[in-house]
C-alpha cells in the first residue's frame, strides 16, 4: 500500500460442534476490564512533513510485541497525586472529562508525561508541565483479549520537551520517524488510525482545535464515533 493511501484510510445443547462449544466458552468467558493508559505523541514538523517520536516493542512483549508504538502506558496509582509544574489546560481538561472524573484526567496527563520520561529519557520537566498537552483521542482494546486498556492519546510539540534521550530500553529503535514512513510499518490498527487523527489536528488551526467539543472515540476496532 502506497504512503498516500495509507494516509487516506488512516483519515478514526448436545450435538454440537466441538468449534461451537468453544465459541460458547468464549461467550461465557468474563470480559477483562480495561484498565487506563495515556501514550504522549511527541510531534515535530521537518521539511513540511510531520515527525512523531515513536519506538519499536520488543517481540518479548505481552501487548502489541514487534508494533511500532508511541511511548506511553497504564495508570498508575502514584500518577493521581504526582507533582507538576502546571496544570493541564482547561480545553483538554474538559475533553478528558467527557470519560474520566477530574482526579483521573490529571492522572491521565501525569502518566502520560511519566512513560515519556522513562521510556525515552526526554521530560516535560521536573516536576512536568502539562499545560502544553493536547488531548487527542482515546481507544478501548476490544473485550476477548487477554490484555485491554482504555487508552488516552496526547500529543505535545517537541519543542516542549527536553533532554538527551536514552530510556528504559522498552522501545528499541527509538527517532522521530516521518508521517510517511511510519505509515509503511505493519502498524496496529489504532496505532495508524491514531495517526491519521494527528494528521487532521495538526492542519487544523489553534482556534479550531480548541473549538472542538466532541472527541473521537475507537472502539471494537471498527472506526471512530464521537463523544
Amino acid at each position: 500500500m502506497a504512503a498516500s493511501e495509507a494516509l487516506v484510510q488512516a483519515r478514526f445443547d448436545i450435538g454440537q460442534t466441538e468449534s461451537t462449544s468453544h465459541d460458547d466458552a468464549r461467550r461465557r468467558a468474563p470480559t477483562i476490564r480495561a484498565k487506563h493508559a495515556a501514550s504522549l505523541i511527541v510531534w515535530r514538523i521537518d521539511n513540511g512533513e510531520p515527525h512523531m517520536l515513536m519506538g519499536m516493542r520488543g517481540s518479548k512483549h505481552r501487548f502489541m510485541p514487534n508494533r511500532l508504538v508511541f511511548p506511553g502506558g497504564r495508570v498508575d496509582a502514584a500518577d493521581m497525586t504526582a507533582p507538576c509544574a502546571t496544570a493541564i489546560s482547561p480545553h483538554t481538561e474538559a475533553m478528558l472529562r467527557k470519560n474520566a472524573n477530574p482526579r483521573l484526567a490529571r492522572g491521565l496527563a501525569a502518566a502520560a508525561a511519566r512513560e515519556l520520561q522513562e521510556e525515552t529519557g526526554l521530560s516535560l520537566g521536573t516536576p512536568p508541565r502539562l499545560d502544553a498537552l493536547h488531548y487527542l483521542a482515546r481507544a478501548v482494546t476490544p473485550p476477548g483479549a487477554p490484555i485491554r486498556f482504555n487508552a488516552r492519546f496526547f500529543a505535545v510539540a517537541a519543542e516542549h520537551v527536553s533532554g538527551t534521550g536514552g530510556g528504559d530500553g522498552e522501545l528499541e529503535n527509538l527517532r522521530f520517524y516521518g508521517m510517511s514512513e511510519a505509515l509503511g510499518f505493519d502498524l496496529a490498527s489504532p496505532t495508524r488510525k491514531v495517526l491519521g487523527r494527528l494528521d487532521h489536528w495538526l492542519a487544523m488551526t489553534e482556534p479550531e482545535r480548541n473549538a472542538e467539543a466532541r472527541m473521537p472515540v475507537l472502539i471494537r476496532d471498527q472506526g471512530w464515533r464521537m463523544e
